[in-house]
């Protein structure tokens, strides 16, 4: 078998061995993530006498845990390997869904969904990790992009689901219907935990689905392209080096106005829905919240490849935000309902038509500094999923509307867009 063969095959079976999977964890991942969203509007908020602001906050406070966790949980990940670690991480955030079906009070509500974040936190740098031990660089957008699908992907099939189970499921053995939500997305989380230790593999080496002649090329090949990227041809995860990168910096920064927006969005755009249609259904709501990020998801994919077919990755991550927090502006500003849930599927076209070739330009900044510098990228920029939801929700009780949080969600994201030219700038110097 040549070397053109043995190449074309060990990059499919990697393709279909790890892409799969990794899309179907983060899909749980974020319906454990965004449940809270319809459990909002299907009556959570109203038996713990929850306000918007309160709501905000207890959405948001996940990703304080997330911040607080994602650097140690990402250097744990490289000490015990993604196996173990995203196995158990799992189990953990599911069993702590599970129990968010019987919180009393908004304090338990609180505490859960900071343990959330805390258990969710090494998943998705951990994630982005295995794609750099298992694709070379110059493939990583289309890879990183077709997990990254899972959670618009996860927010379309989860909106008329979850409304479907608050509103069918409701007080079955005495249980509100926002209840069982929680409960029937926690389980899948910690069945998937339990599979994950037999079925993930930590690097090449370990790839018994993979033929020697298949591991060989496929090591050689991710060495050589480490090499190439690697100021000093090795691979290390120096924190001091990866802290003081003025490049890692900038990506994060670019992470975090970008998480404001998307987190944003995603934990109001029910609400946001629900104010541009008041008369619609809880089951109406959900229906036309699965639009919007049903097209983000074909425009994340539709985007990456044209990154990677064109080597060019600044302008496709930066448009992507920038359509985005334009399209959110107009939408605020647009009295007609239909036109205004136009240009919030365009906004959500925008926004998630981001991901591909940023985390390309993430992952390729330097392998040498890759787990720590990812988890810094990754807990930090998410903190912005804890300020915008408080914010938004802050503003909708000081103004009894979601209109000026779709304000500030709309520059938040022109804001990112313009920090990734910083960086294009920052780099051709």
């Amino acid at each position: 078998m040549n070397t053109n063969t043995i190449a074309a095959t060990a990059q499919k079976k990697v393709r279909w061995h790890i892409l799969p999977y990794l899309f179907i964890i983060y899909f749980v991942a974020f319906l454990d993530r965004s449940s809270i969203t319809y459990a909002s509007i299907g009556g959570m908020d109203a038996d713990l006498g929850l306000t918007a602001t309160t709501y905000g906050f207890i959405a948001g406070i996940f990703f304080i845990g997330y911040f607080l966790f994602g650097i140690p949980g990402n250097m744990i990940l490289e000490k015990v390997g993604a196996k173990r670690w995203i196995a158990l991480i799992l189990i953990l955030w599911g069993l702590v869904t599970l129990l968010t079906g019987f919180v009393q009070s908004a304090v338990e509500l609180t505490i859960l969904r900071f343990l959330l974040g805390v258990f969710e936190a090494a998943l998705f740098p951990g994630m982005t990790l295995i794609v750099t031990y298992w694709f070379v660089s110059k493939t990583r957008a289309a890879a990183i992009a077709l997990f990254m699908i899972a959670p618009p992907l996860a927010n379309s099939f989860g909106a008329p689901v979850a409304t479907a189970i608050i509103s069918n499921i409701h007080q079955f053995l005495n249980l509100s219907g926002w209840r069982w939500l929680f409960l029937i997305v926690g389980l899948p989380a910690v069945l998937l935990g339990i599979f994950t230790y037999w079925y993930l593999n930590d690097k090449p080496q370990d790839a018994k689905w993979l033929t020697s002649e298949e591991r060989r090329w496929l090591i050689d090949a991710l060495d050589k392209d480490n090499q190439e990227n690697s100021k000093e041809g090795e691979i290390a995860a120096p924190f001091k080096e990866a802290f003081l990168d003025r490049k890692i910096w900038i990506v994060t920064l670019m992470n975090f106005f970008y998480v404001m927006g998307l987190y944003g969005i995603t934990f109001w755009l029910p609400q946001m829905i629900k104010s541009i249609s008041s008369s619609s259904s809880t089951m109406t709501v959900g229906w036309l919240t699965a639009i919007p990020y049903l097209l983000g998801a074909v425009a994340l994919v539709v985007n990456a490849r044209s990154s990677d077919r064109t080597g060019e990755r600044y302008y496709h991550t930066a448009l992507g935000a920038i359509v985005g927090g334009l399209s959110l502006l107009a939408s605020a500003l647009i009295p007609n309902p239909y036109l205004a849930m136009v240009f919030i599927c365009l906004a959500a076209i925008g926004l998630y038509a981001w991901s591909g070739p940023y985390w390309a330009i993430t992952t390729a900044i330097d392998p040498r500094i890759a787990a720590v510098g990812l988890g810094i990228v990754n807990a930090i920029g998410n903190l912005g999923g804890f300020v915008s939801p408080y914010v938004v929700g802050w503003l909708k009780d000081l103004t009894n509307s979601t209109v000026s949080g779709m304000y500030f969600l709309a520059a938040s994201l022109i804001l990112a867009g313009c920090l990734v030219m910083l960086l294009k700038r920052t780099n051709a110097r």
